[in-house]
């Protein structure tokens, strides 16, 4: 017996959230793979981050989007008609 194709629904957001030198610099240091360089590779990325961004003014913007996929197997959830 084949399943069914699952009902799909994509729900998602665009969004903005602005940053500071520092809230941007405290986020970089504890993420991705900047954790796995040696400390003083580590201090000069940050430097040279919190460099580039003050020369940016300090302060900047990212845009986002959050996607989320929902689906349920065929038959696995009572039917709506019921």
């Amino acid at each position: 017996m084949g399943q069914r194709r699952a009902d799909v629904r994509r729900r998602g957001r665009d969004w903005e959230r602005s940053y500071t030198r520092d809230e941007w610099l405290d986020q970089l240091a504890s993420s991705g793979a900047i954790t796995q360089l040696p400390a003083d590779k580590r201090a000069e990325v940050l430097t040279g981050s919190g460099a580039a961004l003050d020369a940016m003014g300090g302060r900047f913007t990212v845009s986002m989007v959050t996607v989320a996929m929902v689906a349920a197997r065929a038959g696995a959830l009572p039917s709506e008609s019921a």
